[in-house]
This record gives structure tokens, C-alpha cells and sequence, in this order.
């Protein structure tokens, strides 16, 4: 056997000052921790979708890996109690003459434990099954279950998926986000661009997560989504916000992957409340979802307010209650939005798999980006 390469990490008092840290020797990402008295060296690259571990914390001799959480021994490599095979690479080190030295062949191979796909995770089909148009409504709006009110947003909505369903014959969908459990965004975008995943981070992690029909309806299913919701101090409801919070892992598949999740696809409005501002309301929401691909009517939303200086919400809703022609408009808004998509899908895809990406967010120039060094994530 060919005498180990031993590699100086440096002085042994100066890589006691941290518990846990990312250093690089060579091309091989180590993360090295210091605990109890003893060092600790395995790779800093997580096996999930490559997070740095040696910028994440202990939890006793536990290495968790800031992006997702996932777990290892900080001398063997080995993942958490109940899945030791699931490991990253070890590696020997030895002190000498005051100094921190690494043999840089691994004690231990990286393994990966089969994990299966999330259903979400199935390509997009590129052409939709025949069959009925399938038109979703989400409604945004909160309520008290266990004592509900009337929804003016609601109302309408339910109106526009009665519409679909008599005059177009279409399957339709209904999700009230409030009847969903579903986590806050936890900022994974905000730790790397690659921390947040499709499906969702949140979503492979948690199998309860309420946030999963929506996903697999939006981008699997639905040729028209109908989006309710109220004006709540002259801005989309607070569901609303953390509902695309979590979109977001369907525009970063765009922006780091050039993968276009959304096409062909639908999307019109529905906006109702007390107070004035339904332009602000409407633009944050077609600005939103333009970036995911989702194609408009014309005229993509309906909207009902009293205005900012009639605050009477009792008469607010008798006025929906009693409106026809509101009714009206909801289902007049069902059939623009039907019948864009039945152009839409007749036709070839606007965007394609790829997209021109100058002056967009996801844009590269490869001609003036240096490439990354190579790293060994052995």
C-alpha cells in the first residue's frame, strides 16, 4: 500500500477556536469539528443535494447540515440513529508537533440509501390527456371553522367553478388554503439558490405538508387555476402571501435549471373586500404568476369593493349576496378563462423547453462566466 499523504490543517490551538468548520484541502471539501476535546474529519459535502455541513451545527456528536437537516456522525460519516448506512466519508487525522494532519483517502466510501421520488418529482407531461378541461379554485380567504361567515371572495369563486362545470363541462377542483396545514417558507433560497429544491424542501421533508395538493394540482393537473381572494389592508390575504412564498421552488426550477414547470397553463382572479386597492392587488398577483409561465385571459380578473370610505361589511356582503351580476362576471371570467385554454392547447408551446433568458433573472452568459473550480466531493 502506497504511504499516506498526510496534509497539514494547520495549528492544533488556532482549529480548536470552532466547534465546526468548512476548510478545503486540496479539491476535497472537509468538515472539520472539534468537541469534548477531540477532532472530528469527514467530507463537508451533504449527501441530499450537496449542502455544506461544515457550515452547519452540532447536535452533540451530530453534524446537521444547515440546508435540510439531515444528520451524520462527526468522526465515522455515519447518518443519524435508524439510518447509519446513509454516510458521507471519514477520514483519519493524527496531531503532531502541535499541528492538525489528514490523511486524505477516505476511511469510509460516501452510500447513498435509496430514497423513492416524490410523485411530484414525475416529469410534466408535454402534451395534456384528453378528456375535460380541469379547472381548479383555490380560495385564500381565512375563516373561523368553527364559526364560519360569509366569504364575498369565496362566493364568487364557487359561482365561477359552478359556471365551468355547467357550460363547459369541465372537472373542477376546489381548495380552501385555510383548510390546508402547511409550514412558512423557511427561507431555504435565502442559505443557496440550490437549497431550494422542486418538489419543495419543506414538501421532501415533511409528508404532511398541506401545501402538496396545491403543488400537485397547479403543476400536474389543472388547465385553469381560479385564484379567490379578499383585500386585507390593500394587499392579497396573509394565505395568500405564504401560498407563493412557496411557489417559489417552481421559479427557481426556471432560474438554475432552465426547466419550465408551468405551460399552456391558465390563471385568472378574483378579488373582493371593503377596502379600495384592487390594482395593486390584481398587478401583485399576475406579476407573480407570469414569472411561473401561467399564460391570462383577457381581462384576468373581476373585482367587488365598496371603496376605502365605506368600511360597512355587513352591507358588503349583502351586496355580493344579492349581486347577479357579480355571479355573472365570475362565470364570464370561467369562459375566458376555458376558452384561453382550449387555444392555448390546440396550438404548440409558446415558450418550448428552453427560453431566451437575456435580461431575465435565470440569464447566463456563458461567454463571460468563469466556470466554478472543480471540487472532489469524495
Amino acid at each position: 500500500m502506497a504511504e499516506a499523504q498526510w496534509l497539514d490543517l494547520g495549528p492544533v490551538e488556532q482549529l480548536q477556536q470552532k466547534s465546526l468548520q468548512q476548510l478545503t484541502v486540496g479539491k476535497t471539501v472537509i468538515a472539520l469539528s472539534y468537541a469534548n476535546g477531540e477532532f472530528g474529519a469527514i467530507s463537508g459535502v451533504c449527501n441530499h443535494v450537496g449542502g455544506p455541513l461544515g457550515k452547519g451545527c452540532l447536535e452533540g456528536d451530530l453534524i446537521v447540515c444547515p440546508w435540510h437537516r439531515w444528520r451524520y456522525d462527526r468522526k465515522t460519516g455515519s447518518g443519524e440513529p435508524g439510518y447509519e448506512e446513509e454516510r458521507v466519508p471519514g477520514y483519519e487525522i493524527k496531531i503532531e508537533n502541535g499541528h492538525l494532519w489528514l490523511n486524505p483517502t477516505p476511511l469510509t466510501k460516501r452510500h447513498k440509501l435509496p430514497h423513492p421520488a416524490l410523485p411530484l418529482a414525475r416529469p410534466v407531461k408535454a402534451e395534456r390527456d384528453p378528456g375535460a378541461w380541469r379547472v381548479l379554485g383555490v380560495s385564500t380567504t381565512v375563516m373561523e371553522k368553527n364559526y364560519p361567515r360569509y366569504s364575498t371572495s369565496e362566493t364568487l369563486l364557487q359561482a365561477a367553478l359552478d359556471g365551468a362545470q355547467q357550460n363547459h363541462g369541465a372537472q373542477t377542483q376546489l381548495l380552501r388554503l385555510n383548510d390546508l396545514k402547511f409550514r412558512n417558507c423557511e427561507g431555504y433560497y435565502s442559505k443557496s439558490s440550490h437549497a431550494c429544491t422542486w418538489p419543495c424542501s419543506i414538501t421532501q421533508m415533511d409528508p404532511n405538508d398541506g401545501l402538496t395538493p396545491v403543488y400537485e394540482a397547479m403543476v400536474h393537473w389543472a388547465d385553469v387555476i381560479l385564484l379567490a381572494t379578499p383585500i386585507r389592508w390593500g394587499a392579497p390575504s396573509s394565505l395568500y402571501f405564504k401560498m407563493v412564498e412557496r411557489m417559489n421552488c417552481i421559479q427557481n426550477q426556471i432560474t438554475l435549471f432552465n426547466k419550465i414547470l408551468i405551460q399552456n397553463k391558465v390563471i385568472s382572479f378574483i378579488i373582493t373586500g371593503g377596502q379600495d386597492n384592487i390594482q395593486a392587488v390584481a398587478g401583485e398577483m399576475l406579476a407573480f404568476f407570469s414569472e411561473l409561465g401561467f399564460m391570462f385571459p383577457p381581462f384576468p380578473y373581476i373585482a367587488h369593493s365598496l371603496g376605502w370610505e365605506a368600511e360597512n361589511m355587513e352591507r358588503n356582503m349583502e351586496f355580493v349576496q344579492a349581486s347577479a351580476e357579480l355571479k355573472s362576471g365570475a362565470i364570464d371570467l370561467a369562459r375566458r378563462s376555458v376558452e384561453m385554454a382550449e387555444r392555448l392547447c390546440a396550438a404548440a408551446k409558446i415558450v418550448g423547453d428552453k427560453m431566451e433568458r437575456a435580461g431575465r433573472k435565470a440569464h447566463r452568459d456563458k461567454q463571460n462566466v468563469k466556470k466554478p473550480e472543480t471540487v472532489d466531493h469524495s
